[in-house]
């Protein structure tokens, strides 16, 4: 098998790792970087559990090799807290009961994440449009909805824009 030296940073904080070719993104951050709030749910990039930001845009990390990710700046559930504070997308999960069992939830926190940064007051019907590319096999989608109008009227995702600008 043959293997990468690659270069990631994930979260502000920069690695160098060894990975074989094959493995991809969402495997490396859960395995390599022990970052388990990105979940791993079809593996067809299907559901949306996976999705990160990379380089700024969302992706799901379960159709991205590791190696494509050398030198590139990765953005993970984990890394939108700041100083302990969650950002106003977390924020809005919680205060609008956007999950249920919550294992979509990182993947759809990341994905109104990258639509708040596109958009920072989007409607109902943008909001559905942006969080399209991830299913939630428990809730109608309204709390979420909910919970992504309340992100954006409380902060938004400028503050993740801020923070990692400068990586």
């Amino acid at each position: 098998m043959s293997h990468h030296k690659i270069t990631v940073t994930v979260n502000g904080a920069a690695s160098e790792d060894e990975v074989e070719s094959r493995l991809l993104l969402v495997h490396y951050l859960r395995e390599v970087r022990n970052l388990t709030g990105t979940h791993v749910g079809c593996d067809t990039s299907n559901c949306g559990a996976c999705t990160v930001m990379l380089d700024g845009q969302t992706v799901k990390s379960c159709s991205v090799l590791a190696v494509a990710a050398d030198g590139a700046d990765v953005l993970t559930v984990e890394g939108l807290a700041a100083d302990g504070e969650m950002s106003p997308v977390q924020q809005g999960f919680q205060q609008c009961h956007g999950l249920q069992c919550g294992y979509c939830t990182p993947g759809m926190v990341m994905a109104a994440t990258g639509l708040l940064l596109e958009n920072p007051d989007p409607d109902e019907d943008e909001v559905r449009e942006g969080i399209e590319g991830n299913l939630c096999r428990c809730t109608g989608y309204s709390m979420i909805v909910d919970s992504v109008r309340w992100a954006a009227s409380h902060g938004g995702a400028g503050e993740v824009a801020t923070r990692h600008a400068a990586h």
